[in-house]
């Protein structure tokens, strides 16, 4: 049959949680960190491969508190704690959540003291892009709890180890960006006016489930004539036409990694500066694959980019980047920015985006997905259409 992709396996070895939590380590020995707690769901499974729907639900707290030595421990509603049978991790302790008087504050703070005895520094996610998944009052506690203990921030650690894929990452993203690119292929061929953004979105969903994607979270479309100028808010329920430019933006989703790009489409006739639009922005990722590897910044891949834009008239990108990581998170840490003096190196995953106004109140965005190798970058799909494609339909 058409577009059948063999999916990689789920899940890692466990070499690959020990290697992952050994580096950590390394870093917190360097900083006198006694422990680090987590308590939200991409660095709790980046540590420990504990995956649950469960983390829908606002209700029950999940901590995992990684000591300088050894495995890391869980500290988790009781409801969750055969979820663990699966993982390597083998202390689990836990409370019978939900109590909102004491949701497991207490035996997280007994836990991080029992193991942050020697610096008393405990290290936690509190930098830019992060959040703590427990109530402020919560946090509190627990600091009061740990009144004899200096809390650091660990987000720069953390977003640096995350930022370098390994093999196994790199094939989960890969296949669900090779679906993603086969569901936009499938869009090309069923398109047609008087469809809507919303059925336009749908069928494309439904597409990349049937090819293995476990979801699509991220799935929005926006659509105008000649042009669009909100990339952020739809699928709506309006009727696409004659002169139409829509563009689908998504981030399929394969055992926890994502994919991000998006495809753009002209319905019939649409000007010339629609078409010159969407050739620089092609032209624009173009400069971006040239420059993108190890030893190059993300200023340098902007700087590219935007040359590019700018010298096809563009009148301004007020989106803030042209570009992020990728991975477990439809955007990671870094930032493709002016300035930007993030380093390269093998194994990021990153998107190109490059985005410019061409004229009043119309944009044109475009976006892949690359790896940073050895020698420069790959893409992770098939690269998108070099012109504007035309639905004639």
């Amino acid at each position: 049959m058409k577009n059948e992709f063999i999916a990689p396996s789920r899940g890692f070895e466990r070499s690959e949680f020990e290697q992952r939590t050994g580096k950590l380590q390394q870093q917190m020995a360097v900083q006198g960190i006694d422990a680090v707690f987590f308590s939200t769901e991409h660095e709790f499974r980046y540590f420990s491969g504990f995956a649950s729907q469960f983390w829908q639900s606002p209700t029950r707290p999940w901590f995992l508190v990684i000591p300088a030595k050894g495995q890391p421990i869980a500290v988790v509603p009781g409801i969750g704690a055969a979820g663990f049978d699966d993982t390597w991790i083998d202390d689990v302790r836990t409370w019978p959540s939900p109590r909102p008087e004491d949701d497991g504050v207490s035996l997280l703070a007994d836990t991080l003291a029992e193991v942050s005895k020697q610096t008393r520094c405990i290290g936690a996610m509190l930098g830019p892009e992060t959040h703590l998944r427990m109530p402020i009052a919560n946090y509190q506690t627990l600091q009061a709890s740990l009144n004899q203990h200096d809390m650091v921030d660990v987000s720069e650690i953390v977003r640096k180890l995350r930022s370098i894929k390994s093999v196994a990452e790199v094939d989960k993203i890969r296949f669900v960006c090779d679906v993603t690119a086969a569901g936009f292929d499938f869009l090309l061929e069923n398109l047609h006016a008087g469809m809507t953004e919303r059925q336009a979105c749908k069928a494309m969903h439904l597409e990349m489930l049937r090819l293995g994607a476990d979801a699509c979270p991220y799935l929005i479309s926006a659509s105008g004539q000649g042009g669009y100028d909100n990339i952020i808010m739809g699928p709506t329920d309006r009727r696409l036409d004659q002169g139409d430019l829509l563009i689908i933006d998504t981030g399929a989703n394969f055992d926890g990694y994502f994919s991000d790009f998006d495809r753009n489409f002209a319905f019939g006739d649409v000007d010339r500066a629609t078409h010159d639009a969407y050739e620089a922005v092609y032209a624009s990722t173009e400069a971006g694959l040239d420059i993108a590897a190890p030893g190059r910044s993300t200023g340098d891949v902007w700087k590219a980019m935007w040359s590019v834009l700018e010298a096809a008239g563009s009148l301004g990108n007020d989106v803030g980047r042209m570009g992020h990581g990728l991975g477990m998170q439809l955007t990671e840490w870094p930032s493709n920015v002016q300035g930007g003096d993030v380093i390269l190196q093998p194994g990021m995953v990153l998107t190109l985006e490059p985005g410019m106004t061409f004229a009043p109140g119309k944009v044109m965005v475009h976006e892949e997905n690359i790896l940073i190798t050895e020698k420069g970058c790959e893409m992770l799909h098939k690269r998108a259409w070099e012109k504007l494609p035309i639905i004639t339909r």
